[in-house]
């Protein structure tokens, strides 16, 4: 789904539309679990569904297109989930991606299936090894394919800060996965 065909969906949730509703939990959803995972671990069921408690309280009152939605949702995401690691007064921590936040599998073979699931595994490990602001980063523009722009609201950050953030992130993952295939 584009971002214009979420926003149309936003407005019609906003107006009540149950429907309208599903589709953004079901488009929005499993990229904010994934988000929260890499904050949370195992505790991202929890956390998400206190974010959509917010976002369906607050839901009238939004104003925004279908990018803004997702920034809105990842910044409530984000507030629920420091809210939860200052009563556990624990860093963040991640967990295996479980299936439902995987993308939808088409007709593959269980081989291919399962080296995708640890590829996800893996990937979600070697974000987790990253200093906090870059994991943040990479998740929200990798995971949640935030712009810099949002991004940068959700973190209270500058979009160029961001950007910064999830380049090295993104660069050290790099370099990890060179020198783990050079051994």
């Amino acid at each position: 789904m584009d971002d214009g065909e979420l926003g149309e969906a936003v407005q019609r949730a906003r107006s009540g539309d149950e429907s309208a509703f599903g589709v953004l939990y079901r488009e929005v959803h499993p990229l904010l679990l994934g988000y929260l995972r890499g904050l949370v671990g195992d505790e991202a069921d929890d956390v998400a569904s206190e974010t959509w408690h917010d976002i369906i309280r607050d839901l009238r009152g939004f104003r925004g297109d279908g990018v803004a939605f997702r920034g809105w949702a990842a910044t409530i995401a984000r507030h629920r989930a420091l809210d939860h690691l200052r009563r556990i007064k624990a860093r963040p921590r991640t967990t295996a991606l479980d299936e439902s936040t995987a993308e939808p599998v088409a007709g593959q073979d269980s081989e291919r299936a399962a080296l995708e699931n640890l590829s996800t595994e893996r990937a979600l490990a070697l974000i987790a090894a990253l200093p906090q602001d870059q994991a943040e980063a990479v998740l929200l523009r990798v995971v949640l394919g935030l712009n810099a722009p949002t991004a940068a609201k959700v973190l209270g950050k500058r979009p160029g800060a961001v950007r910064i953030a999830a380049h090295r992130g993104l660069k050290r993952l790099s370099d990890r996965l060179s020198g783990a295939r050079e051994k």
